[in-house]
């Protein structure tokens, strides 16, 4: 049990993961019995945070697989390529977790399996690289977009443990909330793949070594600035425009500062300040659209 322990702690520590993933997932649960006016069921949060746990478990798991050529020739130092674990187990693991969502699924209702499937659908088009690897290497926005796409539609699963536990339709005005998902997942991915010079590797693709610190930096505002525009029109939805557009407003300019002062200056501790403004802002993000005001009573 303890290499199990130290590969979480090196490539999905649930310390760190967990509590986002639990934002994440009430706030999809939260705000989809607001649009429709209802009160979400505990099974619903339950169910929407393993089921998501589990769907982020996978996409690690999918890398992996994914990225094991390129690991053993870089990444040496990584768990699979040291002789941690081994790949097998690792599928093994992908298999139980994607069973124990089925479950899951099964005891919220029928129309949820049919959104795990379509997720599930996707995230082995992603593990395949969409047939496309070489074509979408070479193009670095399109990589992202496609990726991230999952994002939305790990989202869209989390509320159908709401909808559909309360035997409603899919509410009207998800998509800002899933737009909102999407961006966010771009603002994440973007973050994490900031560095300074010192921390460059080699065969690790950035954003600094492709497109030059202040390209880098300036997508990922604007992944942030993308991401509050749709925050504010599904606040909106709800009546909670003020009090999210205060809180992101406010993390944006810290955002922004840390980002110019990365331009002018990239020390390893500002990539590390961007990384973990990403993180405090995804937070942020979905506790004040869908857990606060849920807590407040909002309709």
């Amino acid at each position: 049990m303890n290499r199990w322990w130290i590969y979480q702690q090196e490539r999905f520590p649930l310390l760190a993961h967990g509590p986002l993933i639990a934002a994440f997932s009430a706030s999809a649960v939260g705000y989809s019995a607001l649009l429709r006016g209802g009160r979400p069921a505990a099974l619903s949060f339950g169910v929407a945070f393993l089921g998501s746990l589990g769907s982020f478990l996978l996409l690690r798991i999918a890398d992996e697989f994914k990225d094991a050529e390129e690991d053993a020739r870089y990444r040496p130092y990584r768990p699979v390529p040291r002789g941690l674990v081994q790949l097998r187990e690792l599928a093994a693991i992908g298999v139980a977790v994607a069973l124990l969502q089925l479950l899951l699924a099964l005891s919220v209702g029928w129309p949820l399996v049919g959104l795990l499937a379509v997720t599930w659908a996707y995230f082995l088009l992603m593990s395949r690289e969409f047939f496309a690897r070489t074509w979408l290497k070479a193009r670095p926005v399109a990589y992202l977009f496609s990726h991230m796409l999952i994002m939305p539609l790990i989202d869209w699963f989390a509320t159908g443990c709401d909808w559909v536990r309360a035997g409603a339709s899919m509410p009207p005005g998800l998509f800002w909330f899933l737009a909102a998902s999407f961006c966010n997942g771009i603002v994440i991915e973007l973050g994490r793949k900031i560095r300074a010079p010192g921390q460059e590797e080699p065969g690790v693709e950035t954003y600094t070594a492709l497109w030059g610190r202040p390209a880098a930096v300036a997508a990922w505002l604007a992944a942030l600035v993308a991401t509050l525009g749709c925050a504010l029109a599904a606040a909106d939805r709800i009546a909670f425009v003020v009090p999210l557009a205060a809180v992101l407003a406010g993390l944006l300019v810290v955002a922004a500062g840390v980002g110019i002062r990365f331009v002018r200056t990239p020390r390893p501790g500002l990539a590390r300040g961007i990384e973990a403004c990403s993180g405090g802002w995804t937070l942020a993000l979905y506790l004040t659209l869908g857990v606060v005001p849920l807590l407040l009573g909002r309709t």
